[in-house]
């Protein structure tokens, strides 16, 4: 009995530990940026209010051009 009490409590510490990990490994995912695809950068600075809608428009017709 005393055996089958340890191995659960092995069990529940290291699911304890593996779910930790895993939210940690996903916040810094999520500190990432995500591409340097310019028109995500566009779009990021036009989120956070950077940039007007105007200037936003300007440069993404640029970006979509064939040059």
């Amino acid at each position: 009995m005393r055996i089958l009490l340890t191995l659960v409590g092995v069990v529940v510490i290291l699911s304890c530990v593996l779910i930790l990990v895993r939210t940690w490994v996903s916040a810094r995912r999520r500190e990432l940026p995500a591409t340097d695809d310019p028109k995500e950068i566009l779009r990021r600075r036009y989120a956070a209010g950077e940039i007007d809608e105007d200037e936003y428009l300007r440069r993404m017709s640029g970006l979509s051009q064939d040059w």
